[in-house]
């Protein structure tokens, strides 16, 4: 499992830990690390880190810091490092005096919000300074971003924003140091301009923002140096991994019958969208349940597609036996098997209209477990906001959403968010590593609500049935796709093996 903590919580590590080594090793380690990455990245791309040319964006604090020193260690062996000094007044200055006595050289640039630096005065255009720092970044092997650390907010300072953009143009590898400059570390927002980096060196343990979009978009590849933080046993967030997600699937035993396994049911579809309730019972009828019963209007379609589904005509209520509900996908205006569902003693799933016609109140009255599935639009208008700010805040909005419902919220996106209610006591958020930006289909999402259901139905609470269902429905589109378009049929048909793949390792 993949663990992330937040900046108060890692900076009080990071101090309990220098208290114990010499002054300036904990940095050095760092360091260490990075150029390690560094130099493996180069030898990639040119064969050698002799002769390539590295430049460092370097800020003010420590995270410029671990770029000179890193800087230091390449120019030792043979990298014609130079370092961007966008606070030279403020730079580390053991890191340079490294730097300098292993051969790099520095450029200084003018700050045009504070006129600091050499070079002329605010308004009268690009100083010296950073007229040889941006022909640098474009002769540049290697870029790496120090500019600034984890304790950062709000988008980059004018000064490095035509960096970050000459950067992204270079075609220069782009290594961020412990995460992109102008990400938020804590949320994963980004206000303002960020750089994009290819890969990000980060320390100790992965921050929310690594893991969560949009700041997970700019990261590129994630890699992990060990410091050694002695770091709480809860985290902020957590990315299940196989090995996890098998632990939770549900295997029959020699003694198990349908019941025994677990019956769902699926109160979905309409006249207008039947294809809604068939979605629902593929996902549900792959997702380990004994059996499904269906309670809806658009029976004659499921039953001509899955002639193993109990259906009835007659609502919820007289459906028959259940262990958990799927309600919502595909419904239209029909809030009675809403309200239905909703009173019965067992774990619910709302999904899509459900979402909007499930009474808030009713909800937060349920004694059994609720999960709701919304996308960034459902979740927008649960919560009277516009979709731009939870897409901006995806795990601000999953956590209102679970706190303002009292029920589990698995937000579907590019980052797929499961927030439980009880996260304000202590329960880490879930992120879902598995997907493929070829999910965002029609009737992806009512496959994933059949999927979760199932699993509720099985017997597993509701923060980890959504976050089992969330890896295997993104495993499934992997292997559905194959980098190729994909209909949400075909996700369904693929949980099979990635049901498989997870329990095989």
């Amino acid at each position: 499992m993949r663990t992330a903590y937040c900046v108060e919580t890692v900076r009080a590590a990071e101090r309990d830990l220098m208290a114990r080594l010499p002054e300036g090793a904990l940095m050095r380690r760092a360091a260490a690390g990075l150029a390690a990455v560094c130099a493996e990245l180069l030898g990639r791309g040119r064969g050698r880190v002799y002769g390539s040319r590295v430049v460092l964006l370097v800020g003010s604090g420590d995270n410029g810091g671990d770029a000179l020193y890193a800087g230091a260690r390449l120019a030792r062996r043979g990298a014609g490092v130079t370092a961007v000094l966008l606070a030279p007044e403020r730079a580390h200055a053991a890191g340079l005096a490294a730097l300098r006595r292993a051969g790099g050289r520095t450029v200084e640039i003018t700050d045009p919000d504070t006129g600091t630096g050499p070079g002329p005065a605010v308004g009268t255009g690009p100083d010296a300074g950073t007229v040889a720092a941006l022909a640098a970044v474009r002769r540049a092997d290697l870029v790496v971003d120090g500019i600034v650390g984890i304790g950062g907010t709000g988008g980059l300072r004018p000064a490095a924003v035509p960096l970050a953009e000459a950067a992204e143009r270079s075609g220069a590898a782009v290594v961020a140091v412990d995460l992109p400059s102008g990400v938020d570390a804590d949320t994963g927002e980004v206000r303002g301009t960020a750089l994009r980096a290819d890969l990000t060196v980060t320390f100790g343990t992965h921050k929310p923002g690594l893991l969560v979009d949009p700041a997970r978009g700019y990261a590129g590849s994630v890699r992990l140096v060990g410091i050694g933080l002695d770091l709480p046993a809860e985290p902020e967030l957590e990315a299940l991994q196989h090995a996890d997600v098998a632990r939770l699937l549900p295997v029959p035993g020699a003694e198990s019958d349908k019941y025994r396994r677990g019956v769902v049911g699926i109160a979905a579809g309409s006249a207008r969208y039947p294809g809604a309730a068939v979605l629902a019972v593929a996902g549900a009828l792959r997702g380990g349940a004994g059996a499904v019963r269906y309670a809806g209007p658009a029976g004659r379609d499921v039953i001509a597609r899955f002639p193993e589904t109990l259906v009835s005509d007659r609502g919820p209520k007289h459906a028959g036996r259940v262990q958990a509900w799927v309600v919502g996908p595909g419904a239209g205006d029909d809030a009675g098997p809403v309200v239905e569902v909703l009173a019965a003693d067992v774990p619910v799933l709302i999904d899509a209209d459900g979402l909007r016609l499930a009474d808030a109140s009713a909800v937060r009255a349920r004694s059994a477990p609720t999960l709701l599935t919304p996308h960034a639009g459902e979740a927008a208008a649960l919560l009277g906001v516009e979709r731009e700010e939870v897409e901006a805040g995806r795990l601000a909005a999953a956590r209102e959403l679970a706190g303002r419902y009292g029920a589990t919220v698995l937000l579907k996106g590019s980052t797929t968010l499961v927030a439980d209610p009880k996260d304000g006591d202590g329960t880490a958020v879930r992120v879902n590593p598995t997907g493929t930006s070829w999910l965002a289909t029609a009737g992806s999402g009512d496959v994933l609500s059949g999927l979760a259901g199932s699993l509720l139905a099985a017997g597993l609470p509701a923060r980890d049935a959504g976050s089992a269902a969330a890896y295997l429905h993104g495993l499934a589109g992997r292997r559905a796709a194959d980098g190729a378009p994909v209909g949400a049929h075909d996700v369904a048909e693929a949980i099979p093996g990635a049901w498989r793949d997870v329990l095989r390792g």
